[in-house]
């Protein structure tokens, strides 16, 4: 910590200031103790809706308590980045089934690298105002209770689909956090919720991923199934998922707080490659070249070139039976990943289902 602190509110205040030139738009300060939060966390392990997800029963307390994470942490800076780029006719896309859904952060490039460049560049401007501190900038990087932190330091609350909801925002936004030596004054904690009676949130959930308020089932969460499950897609759930390939937005689209949410003023974040318009049957006709040139920079990269194609399988074999939808699918029957085969096989049983048991797109 540096030896002689300037006035501590007017630090903070400075803080909050350079973030805003950042290109944050909501920068607050948390204390360190997130004890409700740490149990939460705990039952929600205990009950194994975190699935696959073992990083989250990983690293013991370090993720709900700060200073085990990073010794000599003080309060946490905590910023809210905005992301939604502009109109990408959310809902006129998901009641298009021949079109791929990607949720709306995923479409243009990845923010991890763009949004820690910044906070990295926070934590120089605030060196070069008091000498050498104590810190450390993550982006989803590190076990950190981000919407926890985020709700400590009066970003938001946590609503019923659990993500960080902002009255003048909504929730299409990222979370960054700064961890800090310094003793600065601390926001007020947002305590009370908004949500009110509204549960739209869980009554649109495709797959019905919410045990109840506050409460998510991962293992049933289209993000979960189609980014972070490595393995096959659970068949009772397939016919759910929809046009969906890469994410979901929908307890975002009918949270009545996104009627607040403002366009994205970051250019990296608007939509590359036709990816907010893109057809299934197009994209499940990249090759592996293809996807690795268009998906450079890009969210897409998480899933990897297999599980790219098991999702597009899944929402071709819920697409119309139109010429191209087969004719695609067939095209990968051969594919070498069995999990690839597998997921194709049942879309095209799906077709030949739903035409009545007659192999669809052939003439008698």
């Amino acid at each position: 910590m540096s030896a002689c602190l300037p006035d501590l509110p007017t630090l903070t205040q400075s803080i909050k200031d350079w973030g805003r030139e950042l290109g944050f738009a909501h920068v607050g300060i948390a204390g360190i103790e997130l004890g409700e939060h740490e149990q939460h966390l705990q039952r929600w392990l205990d009950a194994g809706y975190h699935g696959e997800l073992e990083y989250m029963a990983a690293h013991g307390s370090k993720r709900s308590r700060p200073a085990e994470l990073i010794p000599g942490t003080l309060r946490v800076i905590s910023l809210r980045m905005d992301y939604l780029p502009g109109d990408t006719q959310m809902a006129k896309r998901l009641a298009q089934p021949e079109k791929a859904y990607i949720s709306r952060y995923a479409l243009g490039r990845d923010y991890h690298k763009l949004v820690r460049k910044r906070v990295q560049h926070l934590a120089e401007r605030i060196q070069q105002a008091i000498g050498p501190f104590g810190y450390r900038a993550f982006v989803d990087s590190a076990p950190v209770l981000e919407k926890a932190i985020a709700q400590q330091a009066g970003l938001g609350w946590i609503g019923k689909n659990t993500l960080l909801l902002n009255r003048k925002a909504g929730s299409y936004f990222f979370l960054a956090e700064l961890f800090v030596d310094l003793p600065l004054p601390v926001d007020e904690a947002q305590a009370s919720e908004h949500c009110g009676r509204c549960q739209a949130c869980l009554d649109v959930c495709p797959t019905q991923a919410f045990v109840g308020p506050y409460l998510m089932d991962a293992r049933r969460c289209i993000s979960y199934l189609t980014i972070e499950l490595k393995n096959a897609i659970p068949v009772e759930l397939r016919g759910l998922i929809g046009n969906r390939v890469f994410g979901c937005d929908d307890c975002q689209i009918v949270c009545p707080w996104n009627r607040f949410a403002k366009p994205t003023e970051e250019a990296d974040f608007m939509p590359r490659h036709g990816l907010d318009n893109a057809e299934l049957a197009e994209l499940f006709l990249w090759d592996e070249a293809r996807f690795l040139s268009l998906s450079e920079g890009s969210p897409l990269r998480r899933a990897g070139y297999e599980r790219w194609l098991r999702n597009l399988a899944v929402g071709l074999g819920n697409a119309p039976s139109t010429i191209p939808v087969l004719e695609a699918l067939k095209a990968r029957r051969e594919h070498p990943s069995e999990l690839v085969r597998e997921h194709v096989e049942w879309a095209l049983a799906e077709h030949q289902r739903r035409s009545g048991g007659e192999s669809p797109g052939t003439c008698s």
